[in-house]
């Protein structure tokens, strides 16, 4: 989830010695059940959508038996905002029904205006319109595409109010999904907010594509036929249109140097998109899919480096020749790379990876160790606030001191965690699915001379009965 918010929650030693890197991190992935407004039961899928429960009912009349009158979509209404759900979606009741509504970009205790779009049995989707009376922790959005983009969820509320609200979901879900009762409040410790929630995320994907979504400021001025032309875009996707782009130049949460990057790309690109046409999703056509750009520090000098990704449906190097001279340009690039996928479809992840200027790989220095970047390799978007989050591991754990206990770390990805304890115990045994980060981990390991980790390659998912067999008993257990 990109946003302007990164904080942690740690479990005490009321769990013993088993730690989830979901709890550590405000940040819940999978399905969350909303707060519970009404007697039905809403949901959120991973894309942030919502879906019915099974079991939910259209609800058929308000309370005290007065008829029931459902939203029609378009329609405009009042309601006033209750809670923020999974990713920043408000939940919101209708003025005088009590009718459930899911808008982007409430907040609690906001009164405002917003247009129905989508309608379902017991609770309706709507886009906010204006702003009755506002929220008491209600700030202006740093970044000119707040109200547009798909990526960051909450900037027009203060970061102290998302750390608050980021801590309750997380315990709602632990107390309620985990369905630990009354121990709930001693099995998690406070958030850990992010000392800079701005320009801290090290790796940002954009994609291409050729419709550009039109920000509603914009619309006025552009006639119908402008409108119904396609147009090269870069940037990030509009709120749940995966077929709409909104062209962007600069985002907050990468650092200034990756947007000098983004900016030049986009220059570069929309002079020539006749010799670099973007993809099109509808009719899967053209060559540019994706610009990654991922960011690190050099180990001796701490200087920054930057890795660019250019992610395309074929291998033509000589077709990105001069596209790859302008970005080399500049100082902090030390990596330009191609991933080519052929498959139909806007994934960024790449079936082939070719060098095409520089290093295959950037670094990244976390509580002293050097840690291998390569293009497709999982590693912590906030580096910083990573090292945050190891130390409070490593306090949690409680280790004896003696070098004695054995860690087991699942869904390890690069390592990091379990190479940042293995100085303090026995060994250190790493399993994740993805075979290329288990060969980041070994590298890894072997650059930070480190002898006491071991890392597999498996499926949890796919776990045999001699799983247990593969590794002496554990002492700490960390989990994904």
């Amino acid at each position: 989830m990109l946003g302007a918010i990164q904080g942690a929650a740690l479990p005490t030693r009321s769990v013993p010695r088993l730690f989830s890197r979901a709890s550590l991190f405000s940040t819940v992935s999978s399905t969350q059940a909303l707060p519970s407004l009404t007697q039905e039961a809403l949901f959120l899928d991973d894309e942030g959508f919502a879906k019915d429960n099974d079991n939910s009912q259209p609800q058929k009349q308000q309370p005290g038996g007065k008829p029931f009158t459902f939203p029609k979509k378009g329609q405009q209404l009042e309601m006033f905002c209750e809670s923020l759900a999974f990713k920043g979606k408000g939940v919101c009741k209708i003025v005088d029904s009590g009718f459930v509504v899911l808008c982007d970009r409430a907040l609690p205790g906001e009164r405002l205006i917003a247009q129905i779009t989508r309608k379902k049995g017991s609770y309706a989707e709507a886009m906010k319109i204006k702003t009755i009376s506002p929220h008491d922790d209600a700030v202006i959005a740093p970044c000119e595409h707040a109200n547009d983009c798909g990526g960051c969820k909450m900037q027009n509320l203060s970061y102290s109010a998302q750390l608050r609200i980021k801590e309750k979901q997380v315990f709602e879900v632990i107390s309620r999904l985990g369905r630990f009762g009354s121990a709930s409040g001693t099995i998690m410790k406070g958030i850990v907010g992010c000392q800079s929630p701005f320009g801290y995320r090290n790796k940002m994907e954009f994609s291409f594509g050729v419709k550009k979504w039109i920000p509603k400021s914009e619309l006025e001025e552009l006639s119908q036929m402008e409108l119904c032309q396609d147009e090269f875009a870069l940037g990030l996707h509009a709120p749940g249109r995966f077929d709409k782009i909104l062209s962007i130049n600069k985002c907050l949460l990468q650092q200034d140097a990756a947007n000098k990057v983004l900016a030049l790309v986009q220059h570069f690109c929309e002079l020539h998109a006749d010799e670099l046409p973007p993809y099109n999703t509808f009719t899967n056509t053209g060559f540019l899919k994706h610009l990654v750009i991922r960011s690190g520090r050099e180990p001796e000098t701490g200087a920054l480096q930057l890795m660019v990704n250019f992610v395309t449906s074929c291998y033509d190097p000589t077709l990105l020749q001069p596209l790859v001279e302008q970005v080399a340009r500049v100082p902090e690039v030390v990596s330009v790379v191609n991933n080519t996928n052929s498959r139909v479809g806007n994934t960024s992840l790449g079936e082939e990876e070719f060098v095409l200027y520089g290093k295959s790989t950037i670094t990244e220095c976390i509580n002293g160790l050097v840690f291998e970047i390569s293009a497709n390799s999982f590693f912590q978007t906030n580096p910083r606030q990573a090292e945050v989050l190891y130390s409070l591991v490593e306090d949690a754990a409680t280790l004896k001191g003696d070098g004695s206990e054995i860690v087991l770390d699942l869904f390890c990805g690069t390592g990091t965690i379990g190479l940042s304890l293995a100085g303090r115990v026995k060994h250190v045994y790493g399993y994740e699915v993805v075979p290329e980060a288990i060969a980041d981990a070994q590298r890894n390991a072997l650059r930070n001379g480190i002898t006491n980790a071991t890392f597999v390659q498996g499926d949890l998912n796919k776990i045999r009965d001699n799983f247990a067999d593969q590794f002496p008993k554990p002492d700490i257990v960390i989990v994904a």
